[in-house]
């Protein structure tokens, strides 16, 4: 994994990389204790009305002492460990930082970090304000005081690079952007999320040969009996196991592989319903046009009419 916070992309005092127009000093609140670092701040005193503001936000690569202790913290907060381990001290209880790790605090919330010596912590942050930030800290996401794992690491560490671009670029638009990219952040973390630990446990492992089955069977693949059949597994383990690790259910997993499928197939001229069900093997064109319906919240013939082109003049000629 690629981490644009590595000792070679940052200048020799990487806390003084901001742009002129920006205050002689970074917040108090950031650590010293990094080795290097990418690190960004827009308005400190944002106003409360807005529905969602950045504070600041960042990557750190951090010193073998690396240690933050807040008895609490005026902003929002996620952060998300790339690399490295470490402790966490978070409402008073103590976890294993490891790659993977998200973790949210706030106001009112305690919270104790540090870095283990031997494998200091490479890490990445954002603080954020506004009507809706509360909000959307909730499950599957962490809410303040609670941290768990992301099944999906790479979108995160996109994510946070672009959060991170943004804000050092500081143009007229980059507290609209910044919001946008948390929202989205804020969202893969909750679509990602799994409890602390899972990854690379057999019921983690389980899930993806499942998924992975369905993924690359899914159109000769008629329902749920057939998958755990072919995966070797009980159908109500499967069905514990997506609930767990994706937030829905293999067969509702699998109806969106068909209609994602069916959708591109829709699009081409000539390409009848029926065509599509029989290929997708459902029992008649009907039952097909009800669960495309139920999974993309239109009838075929609907989907047709809006994604294909307009017939021009060209074609009504002879």
């Amino acid at each position: 994994m690629k981490h644009p916070i590595e000792p070679d992309n940052v200048p020799s005092n990487p806390r003084r990389r901001r742009p002129a127009a920006q205050p002689a000093s970074e917040p108090e609140f950031f650590s010293a204790q990094i080795s290097s670092a990418q690190r960004f701040f827009l308005d400190l005193n944002p106003p409360a009305s807005q529905r969602l503001l950045v504070v600041c936000g960042g990557g750190e690569h951090c010193a073998p002492d690396y240690h933050v202790h807040r008895a609490d913290f005026g902003y929002y907060s996620i952060e998300f460990v790339a690399r490295g381990e470490g402790t966490l001290l978070l409402q008073g209880k103590t976890h294993h930082l490891i790659p993977g790790a998200i973790f949210a605090y706030g106001p009112g919330v305690s919270h104790d970090i540090r870095c283990d010596p031997g494998r200091p912590l490479v890490k990445y942050f954002v603080d954020f304000v506004g009507t809706a930030a509360r909000q959307l800290l909730r499950s599957p996401a962490p809410e303040p005081g609670q941290i768990v794992q992301s099944s999906a690491p790479e979108q995160i560490l996109r994510l946070f690079e672009g959060l991170i671009g943004t804000g050092l670029r500081q143009t007229p638009f980059s507290d609209r952007i910044c919001a946008a990219i948390v929202e989205q952040l804020l969202l893969r973390v909750a679509e990602s999320a799994v409890s602390l630990g899972t990854i690379g446990s057999m019921a983690f492992e389980t899930y993806q040969q499942c998924q992975q089955f369905i993924q690359n069977h899914y159109l000769e693949v008629r329902g749920l009996a057939e998958i755990a059949g072919r995966c070797h597994v009980d159908e109500a383990y499967i069905c514990r196991l997506f609930n767990r690790f994706d937030h829905q259910s293999p067969y509702r997993y699998l109806l969106r592989l068909k209609m994602g499928f069916a959708a591109q197939r829709l699009q081409t001229p000539g390409t009848l319903a029926k065509q599509v069900a029989a290929e997708l093997g459902f029992s008649d064109a009907f039952q097909f046009s009800r669960t495309f319906h139920r999974v993309m919240g239109v009838s075929p013939r609907q989907f047709m009419q809006t994604q294909r082109p307009a017939p021009t003049l060209e074609d009504g000629r002879g």
